[in-house]
Order: C-alpha cells, then structure tokens, then sequence
C-alpha cells in the first residue's frame, strides 16, 4: 500500500523502532492528556451554574454517549492505522481524501500547543512566586498583579520555557520520555490534588461551597445545558486533535482498548469531581465570584491564599497542580505535529521535537504579547490573537476532527470493530452511536458554540 508520500513503505524517523506504551503507561499518558486546565476553573462554574448535581449527572451520561465512544474510535484508528493523525487515516483506507481531513487535526494541534504554553508558562510564574511568597502580599491588587505579567515580556520566556521541557520530553521517546514523565507527574498531580481537597473541606463555610457544587437542581437543567455538557465531554477527553489517534499508534495489539477507554473516562470524571471540590468551598469560603473564569486562577484565589495560614505553601501546590495539568496536556498535543513530522519527513525525534517546538513558539509570539501586551489593542471583531486561535480550534477545528473520526469510523472503515475489539451487542451499540448520536451531537455543539444555535 503506498502513503501519501508514494513509497511502498510507512516512513519512519531515523532510530525509532516502533516504539510502543506499557499497558500503565499508556493509559496514565492518556490521562494525562485529558487532565487539563480547563476542568480546574471551567467545569466547577459551570456544573454549579446548570443544577449542580443534576448537571454532574448529565455530564456523566454525555461523557458515555459521545465521549467514550470518539475516545474509542481515535485510539482505534491510531492502533489500526500506526502512523500519525494524517497517516493513519489513508493507510486504512486508501483514500487520500481522509488524509486531508486527518492533517487537519494535526494543523489543530500545533495551534493549540502554539497559546496552550503562553498560559502554561503563567502557571509556572505564579508557581514560583507563589513558593517564594513573593505573589501574596497584603492589600495587593491581583487583577493588577495579572495584567501587569502579561502584558509585558516575561511570558515570553515562560512559553520558552514549556517548549523547551516538552520537547526535552519527547525528543527521549515514548517510553522513555513521554510514559516515564507522566509515571512521575500523574501520581504527585493525584497526591496534591488530594492534599488541596482536604485544605478546602476544611476551610470555615466549606460547607456552602460543597452544597453549591453537589446541590442536585433540576429545574436548572435545559437543552443549553445539555448542549453544555456535551462539549466539555468532548472537549475535557483531548478529543478532535489527533492525540488520542497519535498515542494510539503506540498501543500494543495486547491492549484492551474498551478497557483503557474505560479507565481514561472514570480519571477524567474523576479529576473534575475533585477540582470542584477544591475550587468551590475555597470560593465560597472567602466570598469570591465562581464566574471568574480564567481570572479566578490568577486574579481571584492568590486573594483567597494571601488570607489562608500557610497560604504561600497552599496557593504553591495550588498553581503547581495547574502547571502539571498543563505540562502533560501540552507534552501530549506537541508530539501530534512530531509524530507528524517524523513520518512525513523520516526526521529523528529529536530533530522533529525540536524543529517543532521552535515553529509553536514563533506561531505562539502573537497571543502571548496580545493578553495586555504590546498586541492587546489589536482585537479583530472584538477578540484579542489569543482568544482568536483559542475560540478557532476549540469551537471550530476541534469539532470537525471529532465530526470526522465519527464518520470515518462508523462508516469508511469496516474494520474498525475488529481492531477494536467489539463484536455482537457492543459493536452494534458502538456503531449506533458513532453513525448517528455522536455526529448529530457534535453538529449541535458546533452550531451552539459558534452562535447559530441559541436558545
């Protein structure tokens, strides 16, 4: 079968043997990806906003319908296909027009890795100067603090300095780089997590912090809601950008992948049932906004932790939790555009991991100097750079790559239940869903979140 470069052979980096993830290893990899900054303020906000425990429950059954099944299906095409998000596609199928739609996963990827580092480099900044002490200060104005930071040059070096950690990672290897640095993180990411989520139960008025969040409300529950929930399934799983396909590619045929889906989706679910837990009772504790957002990370809670005894020390492992939720998001969308790179061109790992590190920096230059800086007042339509390629991959690219491994999946590969391993009752149910429930979904999303859909 020839590839989209008109060899008889799948292209291969120089030195890479195949490499492939343990069982553990895969599946913390995979965790790790999904384990991203968003759930830490977004999905507490709004589960609490749409009927708090009514909202958990429908987001629990969106994560079944449509995330699992897409997860699925990546890792799937991935497995089948070992090659990278463009790769894969056509090697499974010969067409080269599915190649075209797989590279536009990897084009979503470099541009999310391009802003994602601008904003996990401010969580390395306030990691530090959290634990030097130097962030909390009486009286300090952190909304200020904020935009005095990023509106000025350091986030440069910040972004430079996630680039150049993750491609250190990845230029080692899969097993050696990218499941060893998540062996590491993952468990000090869990036990953190854990030691932040007793702080804030006990924290005075945790209790109304918790009733909020957990507080089943029914009648806040709508089709917005629904619509809500569905795409921070999709979205909270990595899905649409070719990782989950990209990391696939390194699974063992051994590897039940109706299993590791499974235990993806419970790590994921239950990520953001703890960040709610920490977020909320420390909000409602020193009477903050939980419609912060963003700015409830960096402008609202250092105010909570310049008032908490050993504020210094828990605002410290608060933004560090933030920083390794970042690195291992952004270690797993980077090696998409290398993994890309390595086949398409036969580079070594290293070589791709550096060549493509240096080209999401540049690309990333802009939204890092339009957050307050020197770009700040250039906002077409209203957005800044930043919010731009946020609101284009997000709303826009993500859905379609997760539109069409959807329509890849349940129709143009016939395989796809073999590889996957499903057969009778659940094969069926697979593809009912990926044919029809999922693909219906996720055009509903899309519409919903570019404004054509309102209710």
């Amino acid at each position: 079968m020839k590839n989209d470069q008109g060899s008889e052979n799948v292209p291969k980096a120089k030195g890479e043997k195949g490499e492939r993830f343990t069982t553990s290893g895969f599946i913390l990899a995979a965790i790790g990806s999904s384990v991203g900054l968003g759930n830490l303020w977004k999905f507490p906000y709004i589960t609490g906003k749409h009927g708090g425990a009514a909202f958990f429950l429908l987001f629990i059954v969106c994560l079944i319908i449509v995330g699992l099944p897409v997860l699925l299906a990546e890792m799937t095409i991935g497995r089948g296909g070992r090659a990278n998000a463009s790769l894969a596609f056509y090697k499974l199928t010969n067409k080269k027009v599915w190649s075209y739609f797989g590279f536009l996963s990897i084009i979503t990827a470099f541009l999310v890795m391009s802003y994602y580092a601008v904003v996990a480099g401010w969580t390395l900044h306030y990691t530090l100067e959290s634990f030097t002490g130097i962030l909390f200060q009486q009286g300090a104005d952190y909304k200020d603090k904020f935009v005095t930071f990023a509106g000025g040059y350091w986030p440069l070096f910040w972004q430079a300095v996630v680039m150049i950690g993750c491609a250190w990672v990845i230029a080692r290897g899969v097993s050696g780089g990218i499941e060893k640095f998540n062996k590491i993180l993952i468990p000090g990411f869990l036990i953190i997590l854990l030691v932040l989520m007793f702080r804030s139960l006990t924290l005075p008025g945790a209790g109304a912090g918790v009733e909020f969040f957990l507080k089943p409300d029914f009648s806040k529950l709508d089709a917005e809601s629904a619509l809500i929930a569905l795409g921070h399934a999709f979205f909270s799983l990595s899905l649409g950008m070719g990782i989950m396909i990209t990391y696939g590619s390194y699974v063992d045929k051994r590897q039940s992948l109706g299993s590791a889906t499974l235990a993806i989706g419970f790590g994921d679910l239950i990520y953001a049932f703890i960040a709610g837990i920490v977020i909320f009772p420390t909000v409602f504790s020193y009477g903050l906004k939980p419609s912060e957002g963003v700015g409830l990370a960096f402008m609202a809670l250092p105010a909570a932790f310049a008032q908490m005894p050993f504020g210094a020390i828990f605002g410290g492992l608060f933004f560090l939790l933030l920083a390794i939720a970042a690195l291992t998001s952004a270690v797993s969308i980077l090696e998409v555009p290398v993994a890309y790179a390595m086949n398409r061109w036969g580079w070594t790992r290293k070589k791709a991991a550096v060549i493509v590190s240096i080209a999401c920096f540049v690309v990333g230059i802009p939204s890092a100097l339009s957050v307050g800086g020197v770009l700040g007042s250039f906002t077409p339509g209203g957005k800044s750079i930043f919010d731009w390629v946020d609101f284009m991959t997000a709303y826009v690219l993500m859905p379609i790559g997760g539109l069409v491994v959807t329509l890849f999946t349940g129709y143009a590969w016939k395989l796809a239940g073999e590889e996957a391993g499903l057969s009778g009752f659940w094969y069926r149910a697979w593809m009912f869903l990926l044919k029809i429930v999922s693909p219906i979904m996720i055009i509903l999303v899309f519409l919903y979140s570019v404004g054509l859909l309102s209710f």
